[in-house]
């Protein structure tokens, strides 16, 4: 049983997350300071560096976190899924969610840029934990894959797809709708991954 320090510790945690998710959806992360987050919290800025090193650190457990709850939802429904199509369907309608929250993908977008530029970040925001890469995606697709594509490739096109629509979005380049790139993200992974009798 948790104390009752943990626990507000824990507290603490949480409402120096949504304060910087709030925060980080009207100005952008790089324009949001770890000042900013505490007042907007209500805390002194020695309870943002008792919990984290850093902003950067601090985005990587609200990825995390966000994460963690799309995962446990999705994880089972696809491991249940009949075939590659429905597979497929179940992790677009997660991504979907993703697209549907415009300040998080922007603000994904954003992060991810940044991190870009330093390559110790960069490593840690290409673990698991911290987006849908290309072996997890194979992951969730392998059991379901029947033909003789690697289910890697599988989760390379489909990251690129969805990552290539979120930048054409930000810039407000987009030709092709939400529905559209996961109709051709769908076909073309039952296309490559189902095998042809």
């Amino acid at each position: 049983m948790a104390t009752r320090q943990q626990e507000k510790s824990r507290q603490t945690m949480r409402e120096l997350m949504d304060s910087a998710i709030e925060l980080f959806g009207t100005q952008g992360f790089a324009s949001t300071s770890v000042a900013e987050i505490t007042d907007h919290a209500g805390y002194a800025k020695g309870s943002f560096y008792r919990h984290w090193n850093s902003k950067d650190e601090l985005f990587l457990q609200i990825v995390e976190r966000k994460f963690k709850e799309y995962r446990a939802t999705r994880h089972d429904r696809v491991q249940r899924a009949a075939d590659l199509r429905e597979a497929m369907g179940i992790i677009w309608d997660f991504l979907e969610t993703i697209v549907a929250d415009r300040n998080w993908s922007a603000i994904f977008l954003e992060f991810t840029i940044h991190a870009a530029t330093n390559e110790s970040l960069r490593r840690l925001l290409n673990q698991s934990d911290y987006r849908l890469s290309d072996r997890v995606f194979a992951d969730l697709v392998r059991d379901h894959v029947t033909g003789d594509f690697p289910p890697e490739k599988i989760g390379a096109l489909n990251t690129a797809l969805f990552e290539g629509f979120l930048i054409h979005r930000a810039l407000g380049t987009e030709t092709l709708s939400l529905t559209e790139v996961r109709e051709a993200a769908i076909d073309l992974a039952v296309r490559n991954g189902t095998r042809r009798d």
